[in-house]
């Protein structure tokens, strides 16, 4: 059975977001439309590996999606006059079919990651929304992944739907003058899944490799719809060049490897092919943006063959043309350790002391895991031990404070 259930699973997460858009587009009312689809990719779920693909999926998932929001609608249409209350959602009997100003689409996943990135939402309620609507993934499946009862992810998912509902926005892709800021949004939350798939900020994992492939997933299909926008192309180039790593980041003995003792023998070539082509389409066309100077940042990386042969030098340019567009502390931290690699651990440290002023970063572990690394470098084994022991009490990941003892206790005398 694992094969026809890989199968369907991975249909179903391409067609989430198209049996949305289209219930959605036909019928408005995206918070119940979502419910209904959901039900639909569970009763898929259920079926399709036991009996077989149906010979149309997407039709056989949009009908069950239509036939659940139908009874759904009559639902809330009784509910509101047994309360006697006048609102928008006592519709006349005809309204239950589909409007004829909603015609069905092809293909609405770009308006549904526009929508799910909604303004009026938290970062946390427009990731969360996106898994859910967009990635196909169950409620219980993404308050797995964010290590949260599932009792708070459906508040979370449900609040987010109502705020949606409350804005009154339409279904369709949003004007001209606000479309930069809400594709900025799409790209913020990507990177957001992807990073913490990627580097897990708590718990016992060190990656979470369903959100990072999700993430992955879901970038590739906003490069096809927008395959011409630089900075959609640069996001997917850096996850792929990242992620290429991934196999070489933990160690036999279980722990994290540095990438400067990775074997990189094991990183994924395709990937950091695939990846370095994109950097190469994207860094041309018109204004270079954060994406695409990370993308190549990391593509610098996954080219040098050894640790040595990396190109520190063109890196820490690459930061500074980053600095000068992004007000990241984590860009400023990434920076000093360029700098460091470039022109000596002295020269990094000089630039951590003005960073340990910034409140955004002086709490979080890696600014004190890198002044243990680079004390390291200069031999002050006494600072660099207790430089380590302080990044390891600030964080909540298992295999990082693993890692940050071990390199704390190897400078113990």
């Amino acid at each position: 059975m694992t094969g026809p259930q890989t199968r369907a699973e991975n249909l179903l997460r391409e067609l989430a977001p198209q049996v949305l858009g289209a219930i959605t587009r036909r019928y408005g009312h995206f918070d119940l439309a979502e419910d209904a689809a959901q039900e639909a990719l569970l009763a898929a779920a259920r079926q399709w590996p036991a009996e077989g693909l149906p010979a149309n999926p997407r039709g056989w998932l949009i009908t069950v999606a239509s036939r659940r929001l139908t009874d759904l609608l009559r639902n809330e249409q009784a509910r509101q006059r047994r309360e006697n209350t006048v609102t928008s959602w006592t519709l006349p009997e005809d309204r239950l079919a589909p409007a004829a100003d909603r015609p069905e689409a092809g293909d609405d996943t770009l308006i549904l990651l526009f929508l799910c990135c909604h303004p009026a939402l938290s970062a946390a309620s427009q990731i969360a929304l996106t898994l859910r609507a967009v990635g196909g993934l169950t409620t219980a499946e993404v308050a797995r992944a964010f290590l949260v009862p599932e009792a708070t992810m459906t508040r979370r998912i449900s609040r987010a739907k109502q705020r949606i509902k409350a804005s009154g926005i339409p279904f369709r892709l949003p004007g001209a003058d606000e479309r930069a800021d809400r594709l900025n949004a799409v790209l913020h939350v990507l990177y957001l899944i992807f990073n913490e798939g990627y580097a897990s900020t708590t718990g016992a994992q060190l990656y979470r490799v369903e959100l990072s492939t999700e993430a992955i997933r879901l970038a590739r299909l906003l490069h096809a719809l927008l395959p011409e926008d630089s900075e959609v192309t640069g996001l997917l180039a850096l996850m792929l060049l990242t992620d290429a790593r991934r196999p070489a980041r933990i160690g036999t003995d279980g722990l994290l490897v540095p990438m400067a003792d990775q074997d990189r023998n094991r990183w994924h070539a395709a990937h950091i092919a695939e990846g370095i082509a994109l950097v190469e389409q994207a860094l041309p066309r018109g204004p270079t943006g954060p994406y695409q100077l990370q993308a190549a940042i990391a593509a610098l990386h996954d080219e040098a063959k050894t640790a040595d042969q990396t190109d520190w030098p063109q890196i820490t340019a690459l930061y500074e043309l980053l600095l000068r567009i992004s007000d990241n502390p984590m860009v400023a931290l990434n920076h000093a350790v360029a700098v460091a690699m470039a022109d000596g651990p002295e020269a990094g440290l000089a630039l951590l002391r003005g960073l340990a002023t910034d409140d955004r970063l002086n709490t979080d572990h890696r600014l004190f895991a890198v002044r243990g690394h680079l004390l390291e470098m200069i031999g002050d084994r006494v600072a660099a031990r207790e430089a380590y022991e302080a990044a390891a009490d600030r964080t909540n990941s298992i295999p990082q404070r693993r890692y940050l003892h071990t390199r704390a206790a190897r400078l113990t005398d």
